[in-house]
């Protein structure tokens, strides 16, 4: 998931220094290939080793992700029409939500449509919480697949364990930048 999975995720996090607990995805059809996507991701934190890589880590979750221009412009560019962004702190653990529109399945992650199913396939180190169509494991893949007939794909991805030494959360920045 870390390389091949959530290209939303990488840009909204460029260098990687930037991890989070889980990412979870609802999609909603409104057509075989069309529709909206809510994604949320949870726990928002970096690693960054020395003050200038977490202000850049800061900058381009608080800045770019939560309020350029140039954000939307590159998800267009991917695709992805955002509708809706913020970012919210619950706890201690600073949150992410955003909301696209797209025209064509296959730009959400790589989702296929092949008639009669949509199917979404990862690496088979990657950690699936939950989902609501099925999830086939291979021993060079994982694949979650659903029936055509459901309108609204949901899949939760876990990413990184936040809680281990060495990372902090960017929940202590929220005030500070909004």
């Amino acid at each position: 998931m870390k390389k091949n999975f959530l290209l939303i995720l990488t840009s909204l996090f460029l260098n990687g220094c930037v991890l989070f607990n889980t990412v979870s995805y609802e999609i909603t059809m409104r057509t075989e290939t069309s529709g909206s996507a809510l994604v949320r991701i949870y726990d928002i934190c970096t690693d960054a080793s020395n003050e200038e890589e977490e202000m850049n880590d800061v900058n381009n979750v608080f800045d770019y992700a939560a309020k350029s221009s140039q954000f939307i412009a590159d998800q267009e560019i991917e695709g992805k029409k955002i509708t809706n962004r913020k970012l919210f702190v619950e706890g201690n653990q600073l949150n992410g939500m955003l909301s696209f529109d797209f025209d064509d399945i296959n730009k959400v992650e790589g989702i296929q449509f092949d008639d009669p199913y949509y199917y979404l396939t990862l690496n088979p180190e990657d950690s699936v919480v939950s989902t609501n169509g099925q999830l086939f494991e291979y021993d060079n893949y994982k694949r979650i697949v659903w029936d055509k007939s459901i309108r609204v794909l949901k899949f939760t991805m876990f990413s990184e364990d936040t809680d281990k030494p060495g990372l902090k959360k960017m929940s202590v920045y929220f005030n500070k930048e909004n």
